[in-house]
């Protein structure tokens, strides 16, 4: 069976904690205030000559400076580069409308400083792989002698007796209260059978995050979770005291984790479901230039449209979508969504005022679907054609009553309407 070789992070559980968590504090102090640096240098340029440096100019002009040395080369290299991506985001927000978007900030409370990610690259880290151990290189100003080192003895978290080996980057993650490490690494796979020779489409959305069209059948994803949890977390965020506060900082690595499990679950569930069905092939509506009009403008969906884009984690979705279908022997490729909402699935026609309501779409031919099943019928379109608009016939009943698979958070995952409303005290 060929072999194809992926990237995966495996978490590990550092053994030896008590011995390293005072270095490992000190790395993390280290990386914040020289975020700090960064920033501060960033503030000074930007009200000098109204640009912001990109994290190349950051690296040089802060390549002498005293914090620069407190983490290995590379460590300080990654939380510029953090920085300078931080701003790219803040800008790309700022362009496309985002009027609320905040540059990003000082990561400082009073006094303190949190323990910020350091990430170790090929120079910084030695790997034993046999004794399950991990050398970290210090910044010279932090070593007590030339030769002093962080030995991490772990565990790594997940399977009985996993290996971890290929090791390309070591990250060192201050996760609710303890120090993990996150191990990046490049590993060989069996290239996996395809399911069948199928062809799903999937139409991302605000209210329905995922619709998916089978050709015979079509599934509702609401997001309806994940928006209650958003806006839960920002009406707590906003009753704290300080944005900085580390019950601010809590309450967002809270709201993290419980997006980042959400599309885990939607991501898995999307692919079991296309397995059962036989699908070879996942077609995904590719949103880029959603949040821009026909003229490059930003587009105003309205007070809570615009929150509710701009928090919109399509990209990240779509990127756990892809290595979960690769397992599994399932392709997964993107497609323009331009005008999928406008067009009818039956026959071709394409007319905006054919979407008479926000989840109803009626065409001249006699079609009557849910928008966002149509939709999805599109995208799948796009690769493999609709024998009904060729002058086959075919029944779209199924277009018109979509199924529809809940987030049960009481269980964690994904389930059909039914189940998980009979499971609600």
């Amino acid at each position: 069976m060929a072999k194809q070789v992926v990237t995966r992070t495996y978490r590990a559980r550092i053994c030896n904690y008590s011995q390293v968590r005072n270095d490992l504090d000190s790395l993390g102090f280290a990386a914040s205030k020289l975020w700090n640096v960064g920033r501060w240098t960033a503030q000074r340029v930007w009200d000098a000559c109204g640009q912001i440096p990109d994290a190349n100019a950051l690296m040089a002009y802060l390549k002498n400076h005293e914090r620069y040395a407190d983490l290995h080369s590379q460590s300080s290299q990654r939380v510029l580069q953090e920085l300078g991506e931080a701003f790219t985001s803040w800008y790309g927000k700022r362009r496309n409308g985002d009027e609320n978007a905040n540059p990003p900030g000082y990561r400082k409370h009073n006094d303190d400083h949190p323990r910020s990610t350091i990430t170790f690259k090929a120079a910084g880290f030695k790997h034993d792989t046999h004794n399950n151990r991990v050398r970290l290189s210090k910044g010279k100003n932090l070593k007590e002698d030339w030769s002093d080192f962080v030995l991490c003895e772990y565990d790594a978290i997940g399977p009985s007796g996993r290996t971890i080996e290929n090791v390309q980057q070591v990250r060192a993650v201050y996760e609710h209260g303890i120090w993990r490490l996150h191990f990046v690494c490049r590993v060989s796979i069996g290239e996996a059978e395809s399911p069948g020779d199928g062809m799903a489409g999937i139409d991302l959305g605000i209210c329905n995050l995922a619709t998916i069209s089978y050709g015979d059948e079509s599934v509702l994803y609401p997001g309806g979770a994940l928006k209650e949890d958003e806006y839960y977390f920002a009406k707590k965020r906003a009753e704290t005291d300080d944005s900085a506060s580390r019950e601010a900082r809590r309450l967002d690595t809270k709201r993290t984790d419980r997006r980042t499990h959400f599309l885990h679950a939607l991501s898995k569930d999307i692919v079991s479901e296309c397995v059962k069905r036989g699908v070879g092939t996942i077609v995904v509506g590719d949103l880029g230039g959603i949040r821009e009009d026909e003229n490059g403008d930003a587009r105003n969906w309205g007070k809570h449209g615009n929150l509710d884009l701009h928090g919109w984690a399509f990209d990240r979705f779509t990127s756990m979508l892809e290595y979960k279908a690769e397992e599994r022997g399932i392709a997964v490729v993107t497609k323009s969504e331009r005008n999928t909402s406008k067009t009818c699935s039956a026959c071709g026609r394409s007319d905006g005022r054919q979407r008479v309501q926000r989840g109803l779409y009626v065409c001249e031919c006699g079609l009557v679907a849910n928008a966002d099943s149509n939709g999805a019928e599109n995208i799948r379109q796009k690769v493999l054609p609709n024998l009904a608009s060729d002058g086959g016939d075919r029944d779209n009943g199924w277009l018109a009553q979509p199924a529809v698979r809940l987030f049960d958070c009481s269980e964690g995952r994904f389930a059909p309407r039914e189940q998980v409303v009979n499971r609600e005290p």
